[in-house]
This record gives structure tokens, C-alpha cells and sequence, in this order.
């Protein structure tokens, strides 16, 4: 069936175009400039913050504990857990990927329904807040900094508090059409996030024997690491693809169409 992009949703659509166009555009220079990627380095830590804040809401919800949740300068995090179950350890290692990814997608549900985009940033805000107190400082205290070192926990700490008060700067000062375009961008971010992680774990997975996320769901089911990056990597792109549509596609009758239903 075709679709096309709704009439009441072109600004969105055009501002989401400018957002990702911009997004690519700053990866893509920061690999070859790399003064650049002090732009994206934020940004990429949000991500991580999502990405390991997943893991560990993940965790609590199947009853295990956490230990610990860090974030490196590298923009890499690690999340120390636990408990046991292949059920729980299904959901904890697929959580950080497609936690990270329907995070981007809600935002984008969140600015097509015509929510408040000052509220979302403010959320945002309050998300990397929560993991960087909870899980950043208190656990690792409470745990004697058993998986952490001094080091990881005071630049987690460091990072959190940054973007905690970035995020809600920019939704206190920005006016409205600011805060639009920030939580377009913030958006999208996630979503390249979470793609350019796929892309790093399947090299990673299929070249490297290092530990990730895909090799713990190995271990834990006798299935391939390699299909598990394919199963994320699926979903991921279902989970965008359905945040794109409810973002601007309304469906319509002809077929001159920004979108084909395929």
C-alpha cells in the first residue's frame, strides 16, 4: 500500500531531514577531521548513557541486581550485573542495542504526536541523571568499587553531570523552535548510535574474539554470536523504520509517494 508523507507533518519531516543530514554530515567530517568529533563526542556519550542505562533497567526488571554502570572517555560503558536465567540474559544483552534504538524512535513518536519538546529534553535529562546517580555513584559505592575503579566512576560521574545539565539548559533556555531541532537531532543521534554500534559489533564479532554483547548471548543460548548481531541488526531497522512512519507517513491512495509500502 503507499504512503506519503502527511501534510501536517512536512515541518516535522523537513526538520528531521535537516537533523539527520546534519548528524551524517558531522560523522563523516570528525572521521577525517578529527576536531570535529569534539561536536559529536556528547552526543555519542548520550548514547552510551541510553545504551548502558538499558542494560541496567534491564537487569531490574528480571530481578537481578546491579553493581555498577560506567561510561569510558571512549565513549564505551560497561554495566556489571547480577543474576541468572537465559531468559534475563537474553533481555539484559539485547536491551543496550535496541533500548538505544526505540529510544530514538519514541522521540520521534513523542514530536509527531505534538508533545512538548522542552518536557522530552527535560526527561532526557533526568534519564542520565538517574543512571549516573543510581547506578553511577551509589552502587559502585555501596559494592566497595568492586567492578569499577576510582578513575571510571569519577569521569561517569563527570560525564553525567554534564549532559544532565546541557540537556536541561537547553530545554529551559532554547525557545520553542530550538528545542524542536534539538530533540530531532538528540533523535537521530540515537538512531545512528545504535547503527554505527551494530556495525562496530559485527567486525568486532567477526574478526576479534573480544567480548560483547553478542558473545554473552552465545554463551548463554549455543547460538551464534553472529546471528544474534544479525537479530538486533533486524530489529533495529524494523523498530526505525516504524518510528519514521508514525513520525510522517499518513497513508493516501495515490502513488506518487515520498514512501513506498514495499
Amino acid at each position: 500500500m503507499p504512503y506519503k508523507v502527511a501534510k501536517e507533518a512536512e515541518p516535522q519531516f523537513k526538520l528531521l531531514l535537516i537533523a539527520t543530514v546534519l548528524s551524517v554530515a558531522l560523522w563523516v567530517i570528525s572521521w577525517y577531521f578529527p576536531f570535529f568529533s569534539l561536536i559529536v563526542y556528547p552526543l555519542q556519550l548520550f548514547g552510551t548513557f541510553i545504551h548502558e542505562g538499558s542494560h541496567a533497567l534491564a537487569s531490574m526488571l528480571t530481578g537481578n541486581s546491579v553493581q555498577s554502570l560506567t561510561v569510558s572517555p571512549d565513549t564505551s560503558g560497561e554495566v556489571y550485573s547480577q543474576g541468572s536465567g537465559w531468559f534475563a540474559q537474553l533481555f539484559i544483552s539485547s536491551a543496550g542495542y535496541l533500548g538505544t534504538t526505540l529510544y530514538g524512535a519514541l522521540l520521534l513518536a513523542w514530536m509527531r504526536f505534538g508533545y512538548s519538546s522542552k518536557i522530552a529534553l527535560y526527561v532526557s535529562a533526568g534519564f542520565v541523571a538517574a543512571m549516573t546517580i543510581v547506578f553511577g555513584f551509589f552502587t559502585p559505592v555501596f559494592n566497595f568499587f568492586s567492578t569499577v575503579t576510582f578513575g571510571s566512576v569519577a569521569f561517569t560521574l563527570f560525564a553525567g553531570a554534564v549532559l544532565t545539565l546541557g540537556l536541561a539548559a537547553i530545554a529551559y533556555f532554547a525557545n520553542q523552535k530550538w528545542a524542536n531541532f534539538a530533540l530531532a537531532f538528540l533523535a537521530v543521534q540515537c538512531l545512528l548510535s545504535a547503527v554505527f554500534s551494530l556495525v562496530d559489533l559485527l567486525l568486532i564479532t567477526a574478526f576479534t574474539g573480544q567480548h560483547s554483547d553478542a558473545v554473552n548471548m552465545a554463551a548463554a543460548t549455543g547460538i551464534p554470536a553472529l546471528v544474534w548481531v544479525a537479530v538486533w541488526f533486524g530489529i533495529s531497522i524494523l523498530l526505525i523504520s516504524v518510528g519514521l512512519r508514525v513520525y510522517a507517513v499518513s497513508k493516501q491512495v495515490k502513488t506518487d509517494t515520498v514512501f513506498e509500502d514495499i
